[in-house]
């Protein structure tokens, strides 16, 4: 759009303009009083400051703030607020929200303070911490905490999420075995919150995502967990329907010991992969289960006789090696989302599924998760994590054309459709996908009526001018209502 027009017209570059001389009034405070760095646009370091992993998230902020402290993190709440800007705040950018000329892009990467305590079993770390440390630095003891299906995600902004894991049917959300957070409010304020200090924003925190304060630590229990049987079934895209059909007659009886998903994906050709996958599609059953090694494993010994895969991954595995299971891509790259959650997968369902995700398709990956056991039950501690009523999610995913995502938009919300009938309306905060009305709705409907009314009025109260908002996706309009 061009500027004004006409006397008294405030057009969107007029509205950029005025963002971006706050963000240099802003810049020019922070600079004084910051001990990590400050990057204006322009400046050399910018553009390599706006790096995350999701490379399809345009990040074009008015300034860039990469905190090397809590300090740092209140002096730039303070400064985004006096000037009128928002603040979006990134670890590792795998789902952080985009940021314009109106917002500062806090950085926390680092901050990376990590501790292990064998005799508690806990672990306390800072907010630019990735779950790959905390693997390593706990699997000398024999621990592992509850990171999800990439160790290359970072440890809070997962959490926040409620960070549903490849062990969540048998512990849990990771949300669930929060002990308590460092939080910096939007107003600047340095506090603890506790199941018995700032317990609204214990509660709020911990699966309602990070639009009440920025979490600068974090301690969490940590779990006996040296050795797990795990891995994945890589079967051929046409062994699909006789796969899947089996895995969900089968699902419904396994134990709380075992969490599966399975995904319809079209692989890449890439030399990191093993040769039998390269470029092939395929669909992949995940399988982790934890307790006795010796025990059997009826559902992978079925699957094998249903047909017979490509690569069979599956049995004893270090748990700091987790990550092998989902084989995430650790490098950057460009990914549309969509997400939704299933009461329900009969045999219908299934076809549905296949015939909305054939090999080829501008849908890279689609993934059905099983839910229920340890998932479904509340904390000892009450939080905000939704969705507990689901029994599977549904996750796709695109990369989008040089052009823009639209159109692959338009595909990942065909296979979402075609899950309608047996939807429940809502979706995982961490699998939401972009901020529209959609996603948000579904979000909403996740937390339910009272968790979401209660999450709202506490925003409002903690955050009246709307600084964070950027980092909620299912949040009301900026500004008190």
């Amino acid at each position: 759009m061009t500027s004004s027009t006409t006397a008294g017209t405030t057009t969107l570059d007029d509205d950029a303009a005025r963002h971006l001389a706050a963000a240099a009034d802003a810049a020019t405070e922070l600079q004084r009083t910051l001990s990590g760095t400050v990057h204006r646009p322009g400046d050399p370091g910018y553009e390599a400051a706006l790096g995350g992993f999701n490379l399809a998230l345009v990040h074009r902020p008015g300034l860039v703030v990469q905190a090397a402290s809590p300090a740092d993190v209140a002096l730039a709440l303070r400064s985004a607020d006096r000037h009128g800007l928002g603040v979006g705040v990134r670890s590792t950018g795998h789902s952080a929200a985009p940021t314009g000329p109106a917002d500062v892009l806090l950085d926390t990467s680092q901050m990376n303070r990590l501790e292990i305590d064998p005799e508690t079993r806990t672990a306390t770390i800072g907010a630019g911490v990735r779950w790959r440390a905390v693997l390593d630095a706990a699997a000398p003891y024999g621990l592992g905490g509850l990171c999800g299906s990439s160790p290359d995600v970072g440890v809070v902004g997962y959490t926040l999420g409620g960070g549903l894991g490849p062990l969540a049917r048998t512990f849990g959300f990771a949300a669930d075995h929060v002990r308590s957070l460092d939080v910096v409010t939007p107003a600047g304020d340095v506090v603890t919150a506790s199941p018995t200090r700032h317990r609204d924003l214990f509660w709020a925190l911990r699966g309602g995502g990070g639009a009440f304060g920025v979490v600068t630590a974090m301690t969490f229990d940590l779990f006996e967990l040296a050795v797990v049987r795990a891995g994945a079934l890589w079967f051929d895209v046409a062994d699909a329907p006789a796969v899947l059909h089996r895995w969900r007659a089968l699902v419904g009886s396994l134990p709380e010991s075992v969490s599966t998903s399975v995904v319809r994906i079209d692989l890449l050709p890439l030399p990191h992969l093993p040769e039998p996958l390269r470029g092939r599609a395929v669909l992949v059953v995940r399988y982790v289960r934890h307790g006795a090694l010796d025990a059997p494993d009826p559902l992978v010994d079925e699957l094998r006789r249903t047909a017979t895969p490509i690569l069979d991954t599956v049995g004893d595995l270090p748990y700091a090696r987790i990550g092998e299971v989902h084989a995430d891509p650790a490098e950057p790259m460009p990914l549309v989302e969509r997400g939704a959650t299933l009461h329900s997968l009969p045999e219908q369902a299934v076809d549905a599924f296949l015939a909305a995700t054939p090999a080829g398709s501008p849908v890279l990956l689609a993934e059905l998760r099983l839910l229920g056991g340890a998932a479904t039950r509340p904390p000892r501690v009450s939080n905000a994590v939704g969705g507990r009523d689901a029994a599977y999610s549904l996750f796709v995913g695109a990369v989008p054309a040089p052009g823009g995502p639209s159109d692959v938009e338009d595909h990942l919300r065909r296979v979402v459709d075609a899950m309608t009938p047996w939807a429940t309306g809502a979706s995982l905060l961490n699998f939401a996908g972009p901020r529209d009305p959609v996603s948000a709705e579904r979000v909403r409907s996740s937390f339910g009526a009272a968790t979401y009314a209660r999450l709202v009025a506490l925003r409002r109260r903690v955050d009246p001018h709307g600084v964070l908002d950027p980092t909620a996706r299912w949040s009301v309009a900026r500004g008190p209502a």
